[in-house]
């Protein structure tokens, strides 16, 4: 099966637990240390087996295959790539069925990621997985007084949740770029300092 790997977390004897979104689940695996395995690392997408025993509820990861994509080699975009990939394990964490939609996602966003501005595509995935799951905010009404948002510059804050700048004390964007990334789920609209400000409010957490 192929994944993408969300976590890891070092055990006794360098040994890892492995958590890995497949196409409908999120895994939870265990990693033998050892010379003759291959390197593995957040973020890589692989090919695997899992290997179950009744003795344990975590199975032990097996047979991996690498399969990398180019822009790895780029730094500055792995970095922002671990950063983007790492927010999926705790909002996944209580839910073994996902779902294909994360792993497509994922898919998705692994294609264009060498070949546009990571932090817009990561944006535009971000408003997908919030329609996804119904929580897509009302660019209309500031969530934290309820009154209308009628200026041309609103905030957000995590979960994209909209805000009078007044209200949350936080940086604004226009807000014709939000309802672009709203409702065609692009960033066409937002210049590139907007979109470093949403970036860190993603990095808040999904």
């Amino acid at each position: 099966m192929q994944g993408y790997i969300v976590r890891l977390q070092r055990v006794k004897d360098e040994d890892l637990i492995v958590a890995i979104i497949t196409q409908n689940r999120l895994e939870t695996v265990y990693r033998f240390y050892g010379s003759r395995h291959a390197a593995i690392n957040l973020g890589f997408k692989i090919d695997f087996e899992i290997e179950r025993s009744l003795k344990s509820s975590v199975g032990r990861l097996y047979d991996v295959v690498h399969l990398g994509f180019p822009w790895l080699l780029d730094p500055v975009r792995t970095r922002l790539w671990h950063q983007f990939v790492s927010l999926f394990y705790p909002h996944l964490k209580d839910s073994e069925e996902t779902g294909a939609f994360y792993f497509c996602l994922l898919d998705a966003c692994a294609a264009l990621w060498g070949r546009q501005n990571p932090k817009r595509v990561a944006l535009e995935a971000y408003a997908k997985l919030l329609e996804h799951e119904g929580r897509l905010p009302d660019p209309a009404r500031c969530f934290f007084c309820e009154q209308p948002l009628g200026a041309p510059r609103v905030s957000l804050i995590r979960s994209l949740l909209c805000a009078h700048t007044a209200c949350v004390h936080s940086a604004p964007v226009n807000m014709n770029g939000v309802r672009e990334l709203f409702e065609n789920k692009s960033t066409l609209f937002l210049d590139d300092k907007e979109v470093d400000t949403l970036w860190l409010t993603l990095l808040e957490g999904l």
